[in-house]
């Protein structure tokens, strides 16, 4: 689990950048508060490599075991995120084969996006599978017609 960052406003950046950046160099990275956005994680330029590489070659060398060795992923991946107890054995093979081919692919293009995406969905579906209420809701046959969906917005 990684440690929370420290918080400060973004103004604070924008009022006082040397005080920040002073502050920065004490920590790892600072999350920068912003009111009408997404948040903000800063480092300095030094940290943010060496800790691109780390995931790089954590990737490639995910993928090199599964692909060499996926029974070993299968049993591991549980210890890891405990959260696949809540799976149903078939739910539990389907995820982990979409991880091991997801991870392989990822490490490919360098990106680790798709294999946040692919654990934030099933991390969902073993939250639907953990509430009975919810489960029974969610899996009931409906033959509603709900209306029309309003399209996403573009954010």
């Amino acid at each position: 689990m990684s440690m929370p960052l420290e918080s400060v406003p973004f103004s604070e950046l924008l009022r006082q950048p040397a005080e920040t950046a002073e502050r920065l160099a004490r920590t790892r990275a600072l999350r920068l508060r912003r009111r009408d956005a997404a948040d903000l994680v800063l480092m300095s330029a030094e940290r943010a490599k060496a800790e691109g590489e780390v995931v790089d070659l954590t990737a490639r060398l995910l993928a090199g075991l599964a692909r060499r060795d996926p029974a070993l992923v299968r049993e591991t991946l549980p210890t890891v995120l405990p959260w696949m107890r809540f799976l149903p054995p078939r739910d539990v093979e389907q995820m982990t084969d979409e991880f091991i081919h997801t991870a392989t692919a990822a490490a490919a293009v360098g990106s680790t996006a798709a294999v946040s995406q692919l654990l934030a969905e099933w991390r969902h579906t073993a939250e639907v599978h953990a509430d009975p209420d919810l489960h029974r809701v969610l899996a009931a046959p409906s033959t509603d017609d709900f209306g029309p969906v309003a399209r996403p917005s573009g954010g």
